[in-house]
């Protein structure tokens, strides 16, 4: 099996959620600000509404469907 560095990351796309990604990560935002995390997964959030952006809160959960 090959080794962290040479395997490709695993990105899980969920439906009207967050996008789920293996880690180690950094995330670099539109104004090249850039958030670190070391956990195995993490969960980015693709809503805007979470409180802790870039990463998940569940803050989607509320939002009202149409």
């Amino acid at each position: 099996m090959p080794n962290d560095s040479e395997r490709p990351r695993r990105i899980t796309l969920n439906d009207d959620g967050p996008l789920l990604v293996e880690g180690p990560v950094e995330v670099v935002d539109a104004d090249g600000r850039v958030t670190v995390s070391d956990r195995c997964v993490v969960a980015v959030c693709m809503c805007r509404r979470s409180r802790i952006y870039p990463w998940c809160d569940t803050s989607h959960r509320r939002r009202a469907k149409a």
